[in-house]
């Protein structure tokens, strides 16, 4: 099985993703803010790359979910905290999404025969999902505006280390970013949230009052929910 790791969305080309399963990282914080709404009971979440078009797609009973600078979009019903989107507040209801970075991604993976919403939260969900597809994996770290988070490829090495056990480390064909987050998850995995509050995004959020978000987002494998791209919109992938 071959597994590539991508460094930011910028660097992603979907023509390469064809046949392929395609797992999203975004893990602070959109695509853990998804597993999050699915895991609450959200029916689904439609992601999407501009606040435009999420108020276009908005049906009635439809709730908005989003950011912009880490900031709630003014008039939307919710951020992009996954604290935010409690059972009370979105069972049975649909959710469009936009974010700066991790909406993008799963936008940009459209081409793929699957795609998957992973984090540090499914992490293990995750890897069993894709190697469940049988497919050759590609890992996309959403990354800052086409930059490089170190969280997000700490969860993508979080990921390799499940398939790994898994599929068998020998019978992986990783390539040499994937390695080295692979690595690096390794080193870092158990002082994970000392980590996520010393990376860029952090201390952004921390600053902006978000320290809880990062607790919530640093918690490996709490849940067993891996949202599904079907169609247009992530839904939770039966278990």
């Amino acid at each position: 099985m071959q597994i590539d790791v991508v460094a930011n969305i910028g660097e992603a080309r979907t023509d390469e993703f064809i046949h392929k399963t395609v797992i999203v990282i975004d893990v602070l914080r959109a695509t853990s803010t998804m597993i999050a709404a699915l895991g609450n009971g959200c029916k689904a979440v439609v992601p999407v790359e501009t606040v435009l078009q999420a108020k276009e797609l908005q049906k009635p009973g439809d709730l908005l979910g989003g950011e912009r600078f880490c900031k709630k979009i003014p008039g939307f019903d919710f951020g992009n905290s996954p604290n935010e989107y409690t059972r009370s507040a979105v069972q049975g209801k649909r959710i469009i999404l936009t974010t700066t970075n991790g909406t993008r991604g799963i936008q940009k993976a459209m081409k793929a025969d699957h795609v998957l919403a992973g984090a540090l939260t499914n992490g293990g969900a995750c890897a069993k999902a894709a190697v469940n597809f049988k497919r050759d994996i590609v890992i996309i770290c959403a990354g800052t505006q086409d930059v490089f988070s170190l969280e997000d490829g700490l969860c993508a090495g979080l990921i390799l280390e499940e398939i790994g056990k898994i599929a068998g480390v020998k019978n992986l064909a990783i390539n040499d970013f994937g390695l080295a987050m692979r690595s690096c998850y390794a080193q870092a995995k158990d002082t994970l949230l000392d980590t996520l509050l010393m990376c860029a995004n952090g201390k952004r959020l921390s600053k902006l009052g978000f320290q809880e978000d990062l607790v919530t987002c640093a918690k490996v494998n709490d849940t067993i929910h891996v949202p599904v791209l079907d169609r247009d919109q992530m839904v939770l992938l039966p278990f």
